[in-house]
């Protein structure tokens, strides 16, 4: 490192906080790579007594400098609270596990005994799970109360490993005689899906102590909701129940619903865009009217309920003294049941708590049978997926001579016979093949495998047009705006881990990279709830 970048960084080491045993680095883009990098932050912490929290978020720290930091923090008993979120900037998904491991050895040498684990958006994917999960199950967190991993892509995977870890915790530290007593669980964006959620779910059971859960956009349906729901139902103390952007479809809503008749502590509801739908609705009115009596918040919006639903949640509100906030917005209430909805509050002296309702879809003709078809339908869809992939694991004999029908054939069976010199149809193909991507090795290769065989044959056609290809992709992806009215798709996770794979292809013109790098650093919501997949396409790109 150059003198006055060494100058500069003790500058700004300078102005660090410290504040009631709290030492904060916090937003200040230090890139610490080496041991020598890390020098000065090393010689704030050593020289500061009674440290209790320290803030490492908004820098990036390396392998070698977080062993060196590791070292210092190894004489840090009174440590109680890390908040170490988006630290990790720009490092190498590889480089994330080892940084991990030494800071939680460094922790668990000091005997530190930690109340608050902050690692959120960190894109450690389920490698980065296995970088603390020697810290959870050590004596360090047996005290833990807030555990917050927000946005770090663990995948089904990453969920399970640390699912068993907080299980093994709370063993250890119940043999000790002090079971562990979680409070605050924070695990947002992490596409954990029904199996990451369900072995979550075993372990809330164990723990039993937990006040606040908050797991929103994690592609959780009604299987997933239901093991949450009867966790819930054993954790009495809940206060904050966040499930936001999930697809919870009646049969989730009716199980929470059930669970939210034996809880009495609930201040916040968040089931806000969870494809709730109109008896899942009526069922969590049911459940709260008359109960739930600290009840502050009620998130409902954009769950496709129709007005006599959204009226009947109105009217369990009616003994709810201490509401502040009724969310109904985006639901097919249609101009009179708006009114309707608000005189049914206003009744109730509750007019202000009633959020806008300026995104209502208007009333929808649509009557129940069919609501009710559609319902069935989408939980038939779940139930053929669910036995493909139990199919994956128990394919039947093949015939002799014959290969074995993997997951990998049946994927390229859908995008061998593509019209290539169309790069419409190979877009339609790609996003098709794309969109079964899992975070599973089988299924990932699988994925992959089809996606080299469509592309390496559109790309060494003369006749297909790349830079078309590209473009169009980025429509239906949403990053380009297009004259055609095109839905673009909700997902892009898939998509983005198998363009992250094929741009490291020899087939893949290396001219594309430039404008597919300046479309994904663009901000966009639906990028920023694959941060994961979006941080190591842009590694990727940058390399190109």
């Amino acid at each position: 490192m150059a003198s006055e970048d060494i100058t500069k960084l003790a500058e700004t080491l300078a102005k660090t906080q410290v504040a009631g045993g709290q030492l904060s680095f916090k937003g200040k883009s230090l890139k610490l790579n080496t041991a020598e990098d890390a020098k000065d932050m090393i010689k704030e912490i050593e020289d500061f007594d009674g440290l209790e929290a320290l803030r490492l978020e908004g820098n990036t720290v390396g392998v070698e400098a977080a062993r060196v930091i590791a070292k210092a923090l190894e004489k840090k008993s009174e440590l109680k609270r890390c908040h170490w979120s988006d630290m990790f900037t720009g490092r190498l998904r590889s480089e994330i596990p080892p940084a991990l491991i030494s800071l939680g050895e460094g922790l668990i040498t000091a005997g530190a005994q930690l109340v608050e684990l902050d690692l959120s958006d960190n894109a450690f994917g389920p490698d980065g799970v296995r970088g603390f999960e020697g810290l959870l199950k050590s004596p360090a967190c047996f005290t833990l109360q807030e555990l917050k991993l927000n946005n770090c892509g663990m995948g089904i995977g990453g969920g399970k490993i640390l699912a068993a870890a907080l299980t093994e915790c709370h063993r250890k530290s119940s043999a000790q005689g002090k079971p562990l007593a979680l409070k605050v669980f924070v695990a947002g964006r992490n596409r954990l899906e029904n199996d990451g959620a369900t072995a979550l779910a075993e372990a809330f059971g164990i723990i039993g102590t937990l006040r606040e859960v908050h797991m929103p956009q994690n592609g959780i349906n009604h299987p997933g909701v239901t093991a949450l729901a009867q966790a819930f139902a054993i954790n009495p103390l809940l206060r904050v129940i966040n499930l936001n952007d999930n697809t919870f479809t009646e049969k989730g809503a009716v199980a929470m619903a059930e669970t939210l008749k034996t809880l009495r502590q609930v201040e916040v509801i968040n089931f806000g865009d969870c494809l709730v739908r109109s008896k899942g609705a009526v069922a969590i009115a049911d459940a709260i009217r008359g109960a739930l009596p600290k009840l502050k918040e009620l998130n409902l919006s954009f769950c496709e309920i129709k007005r006599d639903a959204a009226l009947a949640v109105a009217e369990a509100m009616a003994d709810k003294a201490e509401l502040e906030r009724l969310d109904l917005n985006g639901n097919a209430l249609g101009e009179e049941g708006c009114e309707q909805l608000q005189e049914v509050l206003d009744g109730f002296n509750m007019a202000k708590v009633l959020a806008s309702l300026s995104d209502d879809e208007g009333e929808d003709e649509e009557d129940e049978d069919e609501e009710e078809g559609e319902e069935e339908e989408e939980e038939e869809e779940e139930e053929e997926e669910e036995e493909e992939e139990e199919g994956e694991e128990e394919e039947p004999q093949q015939r002799q001579g014959e290969e074995p029908a993997t997951p990998s054939r049946k994927i390229l069976n859908s995008s061998t016979g593509t019209d290539t010199s169309d790069p419409e149809k190979v877009v339609s193909a790609f996003l098709k093949v794309s969109s079964v991507f899992k975070d599973e090795a089988t299924v990932r290769t699988a994925v992959q495998d089809a996606v080299d065989a469509l592309m390496r044959k559109a790309f060494s056609s003369s006749a297909f047009n790349a830079n078309a290809f590209l473009t169009r992709l980025l429509v239906h992806m949403g990053l380009l705006k297009s004259e055609d009215k095109i839905k673009a798709i909700t997902n892009l996770c898939g998509p983005l881990m198998a363009l992250n794979h094929m741009v490291q292809q020899d087939y893949f013109p290396k001219a594309l990279a430039p404008l597919l790098l300046a479309f994904v650093t663009k901000p966009n919501g639906a990028l920023e709830s694959c941060s994961f997949a979006r941080h190591s396409l842009l590694q990727t790109l940058y390399k190109v």
